[in-house]
């Protein structure tokens, strides 16, 4: 049986929700944020599961998460970095080997096992696939002073999601050589944002975009907890 295991990252700050509780500790139909994640990967093919936190945040997660919910899978919880990408890193040196490895963000309560299943499928196939959905809406790209300078084709612009699932060889070697040019990077005001571009700028291999979910968001703003707080009365698991 293939090695899977899952990253969770957990240890942003959510300035944008404006409330002195971390976004992916607020609750949403009596459970945290965070939990929603993790039920999907314990109940799901994963075999492990990394969770990464803020170093102040270790202990609460293990008693107040980890052991109140018997989450059996979480094999590590991690300290993260200063950015996101640092928070990546150590999640994938806490993981170890394994086939392949699902990096997702902790504040998108709503993967589920279907989604799951259709990335490992593209995984298999192309070592390296990320959850998406096509936009809705036209988009444009505007200038430095705001303005619309060019409009892409709608059918080809996707809104990108997590997880974002690669080979464990290919995303760690792209790690390896990010965290070794990450000067040049800054220097050359490059900002990494998510997984799939460290892997298109360190290699040479393609990411495929695999169907996620329109209601696969992220917890950002307190719109979003007001949204996720009525889709997950539908859920049929938050009573568990």
């Amino acid at each position: 049986m293939e090695q899977c295991t899952a990253i969770v990252l957990a240890a942003g700050q959510g300035k944008r929700m404006n409330t002195d509780v971390r976004k992916q500790y607020l609750l949403i139909q009596d459970k945290p944020v965070l939990w929603y994640a993790l039920e999907a990967f314990e109940k799901s093919f994963v075999q492990k599961v990394v969770l990464v936190v803020s170093e102040d945040d270790i202990a609460y997660v293990k008693t107040e998460i980890v052991e109140k919910y018997h989450f059996q899978k979480v094999s590590s919880i991690v300290k993260g970095g200063r950015e996101r990408y640092h928070s990546v890193a150590c999640g994938i040196a806490a993981a170890g080997a394994c086939d392949y490895i699902f990096i997702h963000d902790g504040a998108r309560p709503f993967v589920d096992e279907e989604m799951l299943e259709r990335l490992l499928q593209d995984v298999r196939l192309y070592e390296a696939c990320v959850a998406g959905m096509p936009v809705k809406d036209t988009i444009k790209i505007a200038n430095k002073d705001g303005f619309a300078q060019t409009t892409p084709d709608r059918n080809l612009v996707w809104q990108v999601q997590t997880p974002q699932v690669f080979s464990y060889a290919l995303i760690k070697e792209a790690y390896q050589t990010l965290l070794r040019e990450e000067e040049n990077l800054l220097n050359r005001g490059i900002k990494i944002t998510d997984d799939a571009m460290v892997v298109e700028t360190f290699s040479d291999h393609p990411v495929k975009l695999t169907e996620g979910s329109y209601h696969n968001v992220k917890i950002t703003t307190p719109e979003d907890l007001v949204f996720a707080s009525e889709y997950a009365k539908n859920l049929s698991f938050r009573n568990l």
